[in-house]
């Protein structure tokens, strides 16, 4: 391959780009570049070309022309093998461009920003850059396309041990990976549009569009870059990889800190006992294994949080994974530390909390960043199920106590606390509480009646006095009579099933009170 002799560089986000250029200059290579990039480079020492200079005309319209030229689209396009290619070329005095550096204008992190005006989202619509990209990638056999910093340094590597070449196999590999970034741009930016409403004007929008029925685009779209590659999936033969949105925040942008490689279920995990333990304002912590809850609790202090949860199912938490609302402290890694634990997840880990995890190598640490999520989303053959997430609050105005009985205030409080955590456990899901602890939970049977009895099974801490929550209505009274025999005395359940009357007459009969919520959450 010939040697890489000219290279433009213009880029968003600078990572690493001073060093890489330093050593493409030690490489003879000519430097062409724009704005803030050129600037940036120069401060640094670099020799470096403005595209002015290149093009013979300025950047104008606020930037929005800079590259958008024969001088540098011909230099890039041209194909060195084609006779006329290349007479054309010096027929108008276009130099070869070898190598396309450019990530582009951070769309996705603008039209995010809160109170962000219309005109900021359209300007940070990159249109030079996936231009160079897309043209710099189609002639890929002459040109090489660098989109990302992360690639900086293996190909400096590979160009200083071959005289200043990239071979085919890497030009390939970067053209692959050059489209399938424009692919992903060009995603957002549709997918983000589609969410917008404009008024007559074009001054006013808001993101996303809020008349009914337009939530749900005609084409889905979404851009996901690959994050990392995992050991498998659910199973060693299944392969399996991550792919991140670039928010930074949520699970698959989470930071790990420490600990072993996480997998595919670790990570499915860690989403739980996130997710749960964000339902709560008060301090809490959730233990999850196989993506249920084994016990959830809150606390004054998150090492109390953690303990009541803990105290749920000793045995079942024994290689589970925590979640958490609050930066864990000295005080609850110690006592997280001494329990076989395989991923955390929470906002933050104090110096101390990383000290005493720090002699537990394999245990992974995750710093996570809270997200707000929309849609849920499910593939199905041929496709793929969008809905709401399931984010409803329970409000005041959706419970009716449907009982002779009414809950007591402390039975109140458990009540609404199991319904919480009962809208993370698999359907059909029960779940025995105290205020601010569960104390059994009967998850994913095929009937009502069973999860009635396998949560009674699973309790260790006494069931006497507790409350339940069910996350969908009762179809018979039969679920309400093994509830009782348990020991709870009062249930939360949505309502709504043809013999919610029958129902409603067991719990009257056996002394218990009974509150309905209006709202379902299976969980499938």
């Amino acid at each position: 391959m010939p040697k890489i002799q000219r290279a433009i560089l213009s880029v968003t986000d600078k990572t690493g780009l001073v060093e890489f250029a330093q050593k493409l200059a030690a490489l003879k290579v000519k430097l062409v570049s724009t704005g803030g990039t050129a600037k940036l480079l120069r401060e640094a020492g670099v020799t470096v070309k403005d595209i002015s200079d290149l093009t013979g005309f300025p950047e104008m319209m606020d930037g929005r022309v800079k590259t958008l030229h024969p001088k540098v689209h011909g230099g890039i396009l041209h194909i060195r093998g084609n006779a006329s290619h290349v007479a054309s070329a010096q027929e108008h005095g276009i130099l070869p461009i070898d190598m396309v550096v450019v990530n582009l204008y951070a769309f996705e992190k603008t039209a995010s920003k809160p109170g962000v005006h219309f005109d900021e989202v359209i300007e940070n619509i990159d249109i030079g850059g996936p231009s160079m990209v897309r043209s710099a990638a189609k002639n890929f056999r002459d040109v090489a396309i660098v989109t990302s910093p992360s690639d900086y340094a293996a190909i400096a590597q590979e160009m200083a041990s071959s005289g200043g070449e990239l071979g085919l196999a890497t030009r390939w590999r970067l053209a692959q990976k050059a489209f399938a970034t424009t692919a992903a741009y060009d995603s957002a930016i549709a997918a983000t549009l589609a969410s917008t409403s404009l008024s007559e004007n074009a001054k006013d929008f808001q993101l996303p569009a809020t008349a009914a029925g337009d939530d749900f685009p005609a084409v889905l779209r979404f851009g996901l870059n690959k994050a990392m590659d995992l050991r498998y999936g659910e199973n060693p033969h299944q392969r399996a990889a991550m792919y991140s949105d670039g928010s930074g925040a949520g699970v698959a942008n989470g930071k790990q800190l420490q600990g072993k490689e996480l997998s595919f279920n670790n990570i499915v995990d860690l989403q739980a006992a996130w997710d749960l333990a964000q339902e709560f304002e008060e301090t809490a912590c959730a233990i999850i294994k196989h993506t249920n809850p084994s016990g959830c609790s809150t606390g004054k202090t998150l090492v109390e949080a953690y303990l009541r949860a803990k105290e749920t199912d000793p045995v079942s938490a024994f290689g589970g994974v925590i979640g958490v609302n609050r930066v864990i402290d000295g005080a609850a890694a110690e006592e997280m530390a001494k329990l076989f634990v395989e991923a955390i997840a929470a906002p933050g880990y104090s110096p101390e909390a990383k000290e005493k995890f720090a002699a537990k190598k394999n245990l992974r640490l995750v710093e996570v960043k809270p997200s707000a999520q929309k849609f849920a989303m499910k593939q199905v053959s041929g496709g793929m199920l969008v809905q709401d997430a399931d984010v409803r609050p329970l409000t005041q105005a959706d419970l009716k106590v449907a009982t002779t009985r009414q809950p007591t205030p402390e039975e109140m409080r458990a009540l609404l606390f199991a319904w919480k955590v009962c809208k993370h456990v698999k359907s059909n899901a029960i779940v025995y509480a105290r205020e601010g602890q569960t104390v059994g939970v009967g998850a994913g049977q095929m009937s009502r009646v069973d999860s009635c009895k396998i949560g009674a099974m699973k309790a260790i801490l006494p069931l006497q006095g507790t409350v339940a929550a069910s996350d969908a209505f009762f179809p018979f009274p039969d679920g309400v009579e093994e509830i009782a025999k348990a020991g709870a005395t009062a249930i939360i359940q949505p309502g709504g099933s043809m013999r919610d009357q029958e129902v409603i007459d067991a719990a009257n009969r056996l002394g218990l009170a009974m509150v309905l919520t209006g709202v379902r959450h299976f969980r499938h």
